[in-house]
């Protein structure tokens, strides 16, 4: 052995014979303190001192508490504002500053662990959401944090129970649950492509290696446009499936399309001849092709800034086959509520309408449904009409006017959508409030539902007349300056063939004719009074709706036309019937109303004595609380009867009517 050797054995034997040599010790010197000197010599302490003892100990606790409390609010604040200006190591330090104060402060936990999630710590951001919901179990903040933050560490299980735990929490927000869980499932779904994209790359199958290698053609610059434009085609028919999609984007297909000088310079028409216009056409339908279904492409698309002009700028194009492709796109990411929110937050969207409604009068769209349908489809999103809303004038209000006056025979078909989209952004409450008083907009709706009569476009005429009763739902002087203009069309439409426009035409009059004094004497003098009990003798829920609420408004305002109803049915049996089968609570209100104002005729109630009314218009006083309006006025109807003929009385006596009618003395007071 070398002497290395003998040094190493001699030193293994040393530590050998030191684990075997037994314990030395043998005594135990671990001593008691016997006599303490106590802080608090409590057996010397009578019982009440010892309260005050105590007592005094929990205030100098209060007292710290609050005074820490008050330096981590501090800090807090401190925190917010330099998460508001983006330093997020700033905000970390001073939420821990903060926590060092007061421990169990679970806004500071919250509110570092979103700092941290910006920092991309994902794990020390759950690790502040447990200690947060170890303050609060129902802290719903703290689960939105956690739950982003193991979607970014790829835990989806974790992630969806995360986000499932707030709607049990706030079952209010299932909106923003529904977002977040959506969020989860579409990155689970990019991860699984992409695996299965790298595996058949790998195995080397010719239809998946086909996209790379077209791509790689397509990158080098130098050639002619129409090189490019037949590259561009032989990779759309390549992209057939979800691999080949997910290929491309692993492949950097979408920078390397952008990117080429000659692709770009067709993109911003920096170009018009013919071979540059045919090369715009096949990018557009091979961005179609990629995001078709993709969602993850979809986002990679519009994240380039000059992707996401292009899109906005070539609906407005003048080339057709252009436009057509653009909305094709666009129509890929509107079927989705995915690729409507990735749109919406990526795209000018103000500017976007404004090209969709504009292009509605072109000859080209005219056949095609699909720019309508695009705006359809994204009408339905409460962020865009929130983005429409101080552009309105501009995107919305202008070109729709503008179009709506040149309504034909050819561009009819598309008109009914169009109105729709429109009808549905209105639903937005202050779309609803700037369109309906704008006086400009409600003479070009007057000028159009004048010429779609003349000219029998029913289907628009129908769409129309159900946006104008949308919009003069409430008190409006843009309506009321119009009222008995658009009561004149609608009178006029009662004559109609068709039982939907007319249907529309009285939901029209029973939405202005409360509005204008003088449309209401207009539509009586127009003897309305007897086709509205015509027309509540027919089947049909909406038309007896209308129509119930239009002879109200009339027998309210004109006894004239009390008298015009009396003529046409002595014993009020179209209310009466009214009163007793309708399980409509408006159309049973105002059947009761307006039997009260007949009632204010001399002899009316004589006429009923042999009729349930008194029966019917009971089973309404004492019906559901929640419907005082109709409890009111068959109460008020009651006691006109009552004041009137004094035989109802045995007979409300019979069916124990005055106690109903003292439980509805408060409602009619």
């Amino acid at each position: 052995h070398t002497m290395e050797d003998k040094t190493i054995q001699k030193a293994d034997s040393y530590i050998a014979s030191l684990e075997e040599e037994p314990c030395r010790t043998k005594v135990n010197k671990t001593k008691i303190n016997t006599n303490p000197s106590p802080q608090f010599p409590y057996h010397q302490q009578s019982p009440e001192s010892f309260m005050k003892m105590l007592e005094k100990d929990a205030e100098d606790r209060r007292r710290r508490r609050c005074a820490n409390e008050k330096k981590a609010l501090v800090l807090k604040e401190k925190g917010n504002q330099a998460f508001a200006q983006e330093d997020y190591e700033a905000a970390v330090k001073h939420y821990t500053k903060g926590l060092a104060k007061l421990k169990d402060m679970q806004q500071l936990y919250t509110n570092r662990a979103q700092a941290f999630y910006k920092l991309g710590k994902y794990r020390e951001a759950i690790s502040d959401c447990d200690w947060a919901l170890r303050c609060d179990d129902r802290c719903s903040k703290a689960y939105v944090h956690m739950g982003k933050s193991y979607l970014e560490l790829k835990d989806y299980k974790e992630s969806r129970s995360c986000f499932t735990k707030i709607l049990e929490i706030e079952p209010k927000k299932e909106k923003m649950v529904r977002e977040y869980l959506t969020r989860v499932d579409l990155e689970e779904e990019r991860e699984l492509q992409e695996v299965e994209a790298r595996r058949e790359f790998d195995q080397g199958e010719a239809k998946v290696t086909a996209v790379p290698k077209l791509l790689e053609k397509l990158s080098m610059s130098g050639h002619i446009v129409l090189y490019y434009c037949g590259g561009i085609q032989i990779l759309s028919e390549a992209v057939q499936d979800s691999t080949a999609q997910t290929l491309f984007r692993l492949s950097n297909g979408f920078r390397i399309i952008s990117d080429n000088s000659t692709v770009r310079s067709c993109l911003e028409e920096k170009t018009e001849d013919k071979d540059s216009r045919r090369l715009l056409v096949s990018v557009l339908k091979l961005w179609r092709a990629v995001c078709d279904g993709n969602s993850e492409n979809q986002k990679v698309l519009l994240s380039c800034p000059v992707t996401t002009q292009a899109l906005v700028d070539l609906l407005a194009s003048e080339e057709a086959a252009v436009q057509t492709e653009c909305l094709s796109l666009l129509h890929v990411f509107s079927r989705g509520p995915h690729g409507r929110r990735v749109v919406i937050e990526h795209l000018n969207v103000s500017t976007m309408v404004r090209n969709i409604i504009t292009g509605v009068s072109k000859p080209w769209q005219q056949r095609d449904s699909t720019a309508v349908e695009v705006l359809e489809n994204f009408a339905a999103e409460d962020k865009l009409c929130m983005q429409l809303r101080d552009v309105l004038t501009y995107c919305v209000t202008e070109p729709f006017t503008s179009v709506l006056r040149t309504i034909t025979e050819s561009s009819r078909p598309v008109f009914p959508s169009l109105i729709s989209a429109i009808d549905r952004l209105a639903q937005d409450d202050i779309i609803h409030h700037k369109l309906a008083h704008d006086s400009e907009f409600w003479k070009t709706l007057l000028v159009a539902l004048k010429q779609c009569s003349s000219r029998g476009f029913k289907e628009v005429l129908y769409s129309l007349l159900g946006l104008i009763i949308n919009l003069s739902g409430g008190s409006s002087p843009a309506v009321q300056d119009r009222a008995v203009e658009l009561c004149d069309c609608c009178l006029g439409l009662l004559k109609d063939s068709d039982g939907g426009v007319i249907t529309q035409a009285l939901g029209v009059l029973s939405t202005v004719l409360p509005q204008s004094s003088e449309a209401v004497k207009r539509v009586i003098q127009a003897n309305v009074v007897p086709t509205l009990c015509r027309m509540l003798k027919r089947p049909g829920q909406n038309a007896t709706k209308y129509a119930m609420k239009t002879l109200t408004v009339c027998t309210a305002a004109s006894r004239s036309a009390r008298e015009e109803l009396l003529r046409f049915d002595k014993k009020l049996s179209v209310l009466r019937r009214l009163l007793g089968s309708s399980c409509d609570v408006m159309v049973a209100g105002n059947a009761a109303l307006c039997l009260g104002h007949c009632l204010e005729l001399e002899g009316v109630s004589s006429r009923l004595v042999d009729t349930d009314v008194v029966l019917q218009l009971l089973r309404h006083a004492a019906g559901d609380a929640k419907e005082t309006a109709v409890q009111q006025n068959a109460a008020i109807a009651l006691g006109k009867l009552c004041r009137s003929e004094p035989r109802y009385l045995n007979r409300l006596r019979e069916l124990h009517g005055f106690e109903i009618l003292h439980s509805c003395v408060k409602l009619i007071t």
